[in-house]
């Protein structure tokens, strides 16, 4: 009978034991926030994509550029005239930040020569990074200098034989001539130089000449 009392007693302290585990679990199901959620799951990300060669990438320019002021080296930054678009999903936004350099920038000489300038893009940010880029190149070259130069020497020259020889005869048509040609070549010189100048706000079309991962 004494094993039977004990066996009870073991038997409600288990029972009591199992309903005391089973409260504590609740109340530390119930303790946590109602307004708790699990961990959300990173957003997924776009895979690379490929901007292949020869995709066509218009810029306008953020400051001027001239063959008188600008050198070979010198850079320049502009902004992305138009989305570019890969398989209907955008991958490069109009207004994204361009950067570039001359290539080669020649001076107009006086009476002759044209001036030359070049330039070309070196990177593109995209989502907060820079990407290099290699584009083709853009040349703009001044007009040739036109023949009223070469007559303005003329003229000048004819005007100064006719006061000459109103004063001097012969001797002084040659003088004359001399002086109305030097004065003509100093007209010529001082209106002769073509620069290229390209204002603010001019758009390019570059080609990409290598594919670039975006």
């Amino acid at each position: 009978m004494r094993s039977g009392v004990l066996i009870a007693v073991a038997t409600v302290i288990l029972t009591f034991g199992l309903v005391g585990c089973q409260k504590a679990g609740v109340d530390a199901g119930s303790s946590a926030s109602p307004g708790s959620t699990a961990p959300a799951a990173s957003a997924p990300q776009h895979a690379p994509v490929q901007v292949l060669a020869g995709t066509k990438l218009a810029v306008r320019l953020d400051q001027a550029l001239s063959t008188a002021r600008n050198r070979a080296g010198d850079k320049f930054e502009a902004t992305l005239e138009a989305p570019v678009a890969i398989e209907g999903r955008e991958v490069l936004s109009k207004g994204a930040r361009v950067a570039g350099h001359v290539t080669t920038s020649s001076p107009s000489g006086r009476l002759k020569g044209r001036a030359v300038i070049g330039i070309t893009l070196d990177s593109i940010e995209q989502n907060g990074r820079t990407v290099p880029i290699s584009t083709s190149l853009d040349t703009r070259v001044s007009a040739a200098h036109k023949k009223h130069n070469l007559g303005f020497i003329g003229g000048g020259a004819g005007a100064g034989a006719l006061i000459g020889a109103i004063a001097g005869g012969g001797t002084g048509a040659a003088i004359g001539a001399g002086a109305g040609a030097a004065a003509g070549t100093g007209v010529a010189a001082a209106t002769g130089k073509r620069e290229v100048e390209i204002p603010a706000e001019t758009v390019f079309t570059f080609r990409l000449k290598e594919p670039v991962e975006l």
